[in-house]
């Protein structure tokens, strides 16, 4: 499923599936690339960090209305 990102109205993937197999893709290459584990755990800390800045900086009405978006079918 697509809808719009409320960022430039690009669109997103909201379902499941499609975010895991990017989460695996992305830690395969980051392994490939020679990254250790322990870098890996860093790197994902620094995206949570961004994500969570992010959502504090996020108007309250995108924030609301995002975790429907989220709902796979």
């Amino acid at each position: 499923m697509m809808s719009l990102s409320p960022f430039g109205g690009l669109p997103m993937s909201t379902d499941k599936k499609g975010t895991k197999i990017l989460a695996r893709t992305f830690f395969a290459q980051l392994r490939a690339g020679g990254y250790t584990p322990n870098q890996i755990l860093d790197i994902s800390t620094e995206l949570i960090d961004l994500v969570t800045q992010d959502l504090k900086e996020m108007p309250k009405a995108v924030q609301v209305a995002e975790p429907q978006l989220r709902q796979s079918a």
